[in-house]
């Protein structure tokens, strides 16, 4: 199901029983976070998405943790199961030339629905129900501050919509926005993301300002599209509309040439000037820890519009696993089909929540060759934001990668640290706080794959010890004559 807005979104949720209201009162300063904390590391049954109707000091409610599970993840992107994602784009990208004229014309039309939802403008939208250009403020809005050493107030589920200057090509991306008073928030665009690069060809061609919208309380799917990392000259609101199945709706901003969704709940229209920079920071950031203050551009406010009743989403990040990580594992699931793609020895791959996404990058693949396991290693580096990734773990084909304890059990005992560990220096994210310096620091690939001759391993390698299936039968089928139940 695609959903046409965030609101249509809560009351699928509620519907299921995965949204609670809270009505009692409560504070934007630290209480919303600590409730939500408790709610997402707690038990599953509990762990719901949250509005709290009654803000103090606001008259707007707030929307927390809406893709904080595995299911309400999935649902936002019109899927039973993450897993569903990869199914659905691997079918898209398969090498295989159809056989007869039946796959033809399927093929035909999977690859014609790519062309039928690509963004489409509107004349009238509910995100402009209200429209302030005299004196926009953004005090009336329910801003959190997260935790007790970040350095303000944080919007942290944007979509931070600009263009670049030469091409036009737009981009979309989700960075955390610090309310520095109420016509100016910090914009924490990092060197590695599309924003960023818009604000450096603007400084080179000396522009003193570039147009910036953000979107608050898009539909599910295209709030996730700000976070995916796509290829600089991919349009995120493509990837929303193929993930909705139908074209997402733009409206032109009131007060800057940008285009923004339809159906939003706020937009804030404004301007960077890429010659500008103001302190921002500290705040307790998704790794865990506090990144620490930094200059980073400014965004000036000229307009704001949204719906009569807005609600006002967000989300908190901190010591995984939070509401982010599942962001992050649907990114995870929708694009193994591409690094399938380039490297079809790869079975699977997982990003587990320790470490927060460019940390650790645990993969299984189908060893073929000497030297095979580097070639994979190297390639993930080389292709996109993966060269961020600070370690890559690589296990055999048959090793389940989702689960930990068999993955450090094939770590601590198939390595031979002189043998098996690629060191390297390049590129890393710029929340690495143990990086030798800013954006650049050291990197490490781990071969526990089974070592045979073709390794240099001179040694015959030992089998795994598995019980033989006839006996895993008669056991199973006898299971309760041992006294153990179902």
């Amino acid at each position: 199901m695609a959903y046409q807005s965030f609101r249509q979104f809560v009351r699928h949720l509620e519907k299921r029983g995965q949204l609670k209201r809270i009505r009692t009162p409560v504070s934007a300063n630290l209480e919303i976070t600590e409730i939500t904390d408790r709610v997402s590391k707690g038990a599953p049954e509990r762990n719901v998405a949250l509005l709290f109707e009654n803000v103090s000091g606001y008259h707007v409610p707030v929307l927390i943790n809406t893709f904080g599970s595995a299911e309400r993840m999935a649902w936002a992107l019109g899927v039973d199961t993450l897993d569903e994602l990869g199914t659905r784009l691997g079918k898209l990208l398969s090498p295989e030339m159809p056989a007869g004229l039946g796959d033809k014309l399927r093929k035909g039309a999977e690859l014609l629905s790519i062309a039928r939802v690509g963004p489409k403008l509107t004349g009238q939208a509910p995100c402009q129900e209200f429209v302030e250009t005299k004196s926009p403020s953004l005090d009336w809005i329910p801003i959190l501050k997260c935790w007790p050493m970040d350095a303000g107030r944080y919007i942290t589920l944007p979509l931070v919509i600009s263009r670049d200057p030469i091409t036009g090509r737009r981009n979309v991306g989700m960075y955390r926005l610090q309310v520095f008073d109420n016509q100016t928030l910090g914009m924490h665009w990092q060197i590695h993301k599309g924003g960023a690069e818009h604000e450096r060809v603007a400084r080179e061609q000396q522009m003193e300002r570039i147009p910036v919208a953000i979107a608050i309380g898009a539909d599910p799917a295209t709030t996730y599209s700000a976070s995916a990392p796509l290829p600089p000259d991919m349009d995120e609101f493509l990837l929303a509309g193929w993930l909705r199945g139908k074209p997402l709706e733009l409206v032109r901003c009131v007060s800057i040439d940008l285009e923004v969704p339809a159906q939003s709940e706020i937009i804030l229209e404004g301007y960077v000037n890429p010659s500008e920079r103001r302190t921002e920071g500290p705040f307790g950031d998704h790794t865990g820890y506090y990144s620490l203050a930094e200059p980073y551009p400014v965004f000036h406010l000229t307009a704001i519009t949204h719906r009569r009743d807005p609600i006002y989403p967000t989300t908190i990040v901190g010591r995984p696993p939070m509401e982010d990580y599942w962001l992050g594992k649907a990114t995870e699931r929708l694009f193994l089909p591409l690094i399938r793609l380039f490297m079809s020895e790869v079975v699977d791959v997982n990003m587990p929540a320790e470490g927060v996404f460019h940390n650790l990058l645990i993969l299984s693949m189908k060893k073929r060759y000497p030297g095979h396991v580097r070639k994979v290693i190297h390639g993930l580096w080389g292709m996109g934001l993966m060269t961020l990734t600070k370690h890559i773990i690589v296990v055999d084909h048959d090793v389940n990668v989702q689960d930990l304890s068999e993955v450090a059990w094939r770590v601590a005992n198939n390595i031979d640290a002189s043998r098996d560990l690629i060191l390297t220096e390049g590129p890393v994210d710029a929340l690495d706080h143990a990086s030798i310096r800013p954006n650049y620091g050291g990197k490490v690939g781990i071969d526990a794959t089974r070592k045979g001759p073709e390794d240099g391993h001179s040694r015959p390698w030992p089998p795994d010890i598995v019980m033989s299936d006839s006996m895993r039968e008669q056991v199973t089928k006898r299971w309760k004559e041992y006294g153990f139940g179902e």
